[in-house]
């Protein structure tokens, strides 16, 4: 065969981990028809799966739960689902009529190929063609490759497809791959390429593989989503692709037909979902790690790029590419729990706080609301000032207390100043040396957890000064959070800390607020000096 490329849209398949399958009806038809309508060559309708199946998802149990969706059949369109090699029992399938899916993708992990073959022969006896899909391609070396095709030449499969599952491929990776594959791989089986925008790169791996395709004189083919719609970064996107084989293989796909799939059914799942580049998920490709490892660490710890990087890279190959939550969990635990020798620290501090009041600087918008009540204060009572977790300039400071490293780093190169001048606390996740002007506190003394949101740096500052029995403690700035993240804070520009339900957030502080005072010391009085809900 000579060289000749096809379009896969995924977006129903891939997409289904964004939505949970959960597309609805009306855009499971619509976007079939719009693809159909955009000639695109070959349609993924969505995944089979074992379990009962439930209308307007795409999780399949058999092909007939396909063809209400399938408008109009067009013969020169084929229309596949996937299976996981191990996930779907092949004796539910049917025999083929050609009624909806035509073909079944076959996805399977590194060394399996030949149980996934096994399946591959019972899915081709009743009838559909098989297409393989070699997950992490990447981990392959040259003879892994050259045994694959070989077994892929046995079988004759439509189609096997290099993926980049972790999106940690580069050109040069992708083309070690596929100059192997050719060489070994019969030309009568096409090869697929299917990409992850962990490092922005889905699109320019793309483009590559078709034109290393075109010079190989081989049929291949290119998966792509609509608006890059997948798991985690996401995948190369339809539209753009379907562009670049027009303008450069003078393809013939209608754009229009592409665009308005997108219109009128990409705009609520991309308000209502998200998915695509971010730090975290090129994280992920650096390392080539499994998403979801990626997913924990941010859903159930907000954890920063720096942190994140850190704990992934003490991670082994093995583990990064599965995912245990278990050995997760312990990995967290280590890297934000560096333990240093701080009693003497603490001791120290103890002693330069006695004996004045100290007041608290939240970072919360009243600073600057109800700064005349705060300033009186100071002048009347001169307490020892601490910044909490930022730096409003115009305020004195005679310490900063920081639990997140981008904020402390921000600190110091946005008020470098104000910073140089103040003594910092600094708790261990940040650093566990400290220069001649910051206390080193262990990061378990002033964190409990239980909450989401548990690393709060007022709540956090409020446990070691009751750790420390200062008595009386003054607060200011210690405001809730408003429907829009920078309408809750003093300064405009202070980082990000992945934050999403601000309620939810809300609701955390105060349960955590009323923890700290059922568990505080009898004596320790914290007096609010702005409105606060926190105020009880």
């Amino acid at each position: 065969m000579s060289f000749q490329v096809e379009l896969l849209d995924c977006t129903l398949r891939d997409g289904a981990y964004i939505t949970e399958s959960k597309f609805g009806s009306p855009a499971i038809r619509g976007i079939i028809k719009n693809m159909q309508d955009a000639r695109v060559e070959i349609i993924e309708c969505g995944w089979l799966k074992n379990s009962e199946y439930k209308e307007g998802t795409t999780f399949y149990h058999v092909p007939s739960d396909v063809e209400p969706y399938i408008l109009e059949k067009n013969k020169n369109v084929t229309y596949v689902a996937m299976i996981d090699w191990d996930r779907y029992d092949t004796s539910f399938l049917p025999q083929y009529d050609g009624k909806s899916i035509d073909a079944i993708r076959v996805v399977f992990p590194y060394g399996r190929y030949k149980e996934a073959i096994k399946i591959g022969e019972e899915i081709r006896q009743k009838g559909y063609g098989v297409f393989f899909q070699a997950a992490n391609t990447l981990a392959y070396n040259d003879d892994d490759i050259a045994m694959l095709a070989k077994a892929m030449n046995e079988f004759k499969p439509v189609a096997i497809s290099v993926v980049d599952t972790f999106g940690a491929m580069f050109e040069s990776d992708l083309d070690r791959i596929l100059d192997c594959m050719s060489e070994y791989l019969d030309d009568d089986i096409k090869i697929g390429f299917h990409s992850h925008n962990n490092q922005q790169l889905a699109f320019a791996l793309t483009m590559h593989f078709v034109e290393y395709m075109k010079k190989k004189n081989r049929c291949c083919v290119a998966d792509a989503t609509l608006c890059g719609m997948g798991r985690g970064a996401g995948n190369a996107t339809t539209e753009l692709v379907a562009s670049f084989l027009n303008r450069r293989m003078r393809c013939n796909y209608d754009l229009d037909a592409v665009l308005d799939a997108i219109d009128k059914y990409m705009q609520e799942f991309s308000e209502k979902y998200e998915w695509g580049y971010s730090t975290p998920y090129f994280i992920a490709g650096m390392y080539q790690c499994h998403v979801n490892n990626i997913a924990y660490l941010l859903n159930n710890h907000r954890t920063n790029a720096r942190d994140m990087r850190n704990i992934i890279e003490s991670l082994s190959q093995d583990e990064r590419r599965k995912y245990d939550y278990d050995i997760l969990e312990k990995k967290y635990i280590e890297n934000q729990s560096r333990i240093v020798e701080d009693d003497k620290t603490l001791e120290s501090l103890k002693s330069e706080l006695s004996g004045r009041p100290i007041l608290l600087l939240c970072p919360g918008a009243s600073l600057e609301k109800e700064s005349n009540k705060i300033k009186d204060f100071i002048k009347e009572q001169n307490p020892s000032i601490i910044g909490v977790g930022a730096i409003f300039e115009k305020y004195r400071y005679d310490y900063l207390f920081f639990v997140n490293h981008a904020r402390y780093e921000y600190a110091k190169e946005a008020h470098t100043a104000i910073f140089d001048k103040a003594k910092k606390i600094l708790l261990s996740n940040i650093k566990t040396q400290g220069g001649s002007s910051e206390c080193i506190i262990n990061y378990n003394r002033a964190v409990k957890r239980g909450w989401k949101y548990f690393d709060n740096p007022a709540i956090a500052i409020l446990r070691l000064l009751d750790i420390m029995d200062m008595g009386d403690i003054y607060i200011a700035g210690f405001d809730s959070f408003k429907k829009e993240y920078n309408e809750s804070y003093v300064e405009k520009s202070i980082p990000s800390v992945n934050m999403d339900d601000f309620e939810e957030i809300n609701r955390e502080i105060s349960s955590m607020y009323v923890d700290f005072r059922l568990t505080a010391r009898k004596n320790t009085k914290v007096h609010f000096i702005t409105e606060s809900r926190f105020d009880l």
